[in-house]
């Protein structure tokens, strides 16, 4: 399913999100598709960094990394959690609010199958009732993407600066994600810094794709903090699906050390939190509610639909490879990265670097981090229906 729409430039072809329920249905994991991604990687030695590394159009999924970052945030069905964040009066309940926002951004991953790398200067802008998105790909070796959200409603802001190093493990490609996350509730003047976890895709003894890692929250006014566990599946749980998914962690003071509350659960089903004074349990997150039967996002303003807009700039990739006119989108693939290499000599020669169009970039080493330029991001040509 896409939203296509014509006009004297580009099309923009947008794909719908990737549901929970879509997982049952996806038809990629099969011997054929293994067999294909095993031979990429014949080549490869263990421990080599896969960031340039090169997809098939047949083992891409028809929207760029941006467009994956993008949907992270304004992408939900049912509730909107980020604007919850901000309403209790009472700081641990907006610490856990937090924390099941955070939950809410984690999504099921298809094995053997990614999206593009963005080309430089690329853009996502989507909104979704009082949520605004604009994402930008601010480098592309290394691969870096900053993401900027303004709740209009609530007066949250959501900073995102992303920047990842695959590398090929033998048995797996264990995908660390760099940068951090950090979310703004202005009307209370409280800063919520986390990080993200590893992408880890298994080849032996089974196949698979999952989220692993610890990811820690904090907010620097209150002292409260959340860990979050993302347990790795295990060899015999890959067979069981016992851990498959599973999530464990607390939230505490972090002055006292004092435990307030047990998070418990799987991500893609349902999460509790048990209130360790009184033996209180709720659910906090239920997935079946927020990332299921998603809407694809659709034009409501072609005109004011930006040239570096990713579902313009893949469109003739995205069409062709939901068409299955593969040699299509490999010619799409290859006109998009040679205008890129193009910009890149150009820039060269005038002896230009790039500049962000949508955020200043403080680098340091290896560490990146950005900042927006600007203080609210505006409503978008591109909107998820109601």
């Amino acid at each position: 399913m896409a939203e296509e729409q014509e006009g004297m430039r580009k099309q923009v072809v947008l794909a719908k999100p990737f549901s929970l329920e879509d997982e049952k249905d996806s038809q990629h994991t099969t011997s054929n598709l293994i067999q294909r991604i095993l031979s990429l990687f014949k080549n490869v030695r263990p421990g080599s960094d896969l960031t340039n590394f090169q997809l098939p159009p047949q083992l891409n999924l028809p929207r760029s990394q941006l467009q994956c970052y993008g949907e992270m945030v304004y992408s939900f069905n049912g509730q909107d959690l980020l604007g919850e964040c901000g309403r209790s009066d009472q700081p641990i309940e907006r610490l856990k609010s937090i924390v099941t926002w955070n939950l809410s951004t984690l999504r099921p991953l298809i094995f053997g199958m990614a999206p593009y790398n963005p080309i430089v200067g690329e853009t996502h802008h989507v909104s979704n009732g009082h949520v605004n998105v604009l994402v930008e790909q601010i480098s592309h070796h290394p691969p870096v993407s900053a993401l900027h959200a303004t709740h209009e409603k609530e007066n949250i802001d959501v900073t995102f600066c992303q920047y990842f190093t695959p590398k090929f493990r033998g048995a797996y490609v264990d995908v660390e994600v760099k940068g951090k996350r950090v979310v703004k509730l202005l009307n209370r003047k409280e800063t919520y810094e986390m990080n993200q976890p590893r992408l880890v895709m298994t080849f032996l003894p089974a196949t698979g794709a999952h989220w692993a890692g610890k990811v820690v929250i904090k907010c620097l006014e209150t002292g409260l903090l959340a860990e979050l566990q993302l347990l790795s599946d295990s060899f015999l749980s890959r067979f069981t699906g016992t851990n498959k998914r599973s999530i464990k962690g607390k939230i505490f003071e972090s002055s006292s050390g004092k435990r307030l509350y047990e998070i418990c659960g799987h991500w893609d089903r349902t999460v509790t939190a048990k209130n360790l004074k009184t033996g209180e349990l709720e659910v906090i997150y239920n997935a079946n509610e927020n990332i299921a039967e998603l809407k694809t996002p659709i034009v409501k303003n072609l005109q004011e639909v930006s040239e570096s807009e990713s579902a313009m700039v893949w469109s003739e990739v995205s069409q062709g490879i939901m068409k299955q006119e593969w040699e299509k989108a490999r010619e799409g693939k290859r006109d998009v990265e040679e205008k890129q290499r193009e910009s890149l000599r150009q820039r060269e020669a005038s002896g230009q670097s790039w500049i962000p169009k949508h955020f200043s970039v403080v680098r340091a080493g290896k560490d990146w981090d950005c900042v927006p330029l600007q203080p609210r991001v505006p409503h978008a040509p591109i909107v998820v229906p109601l």
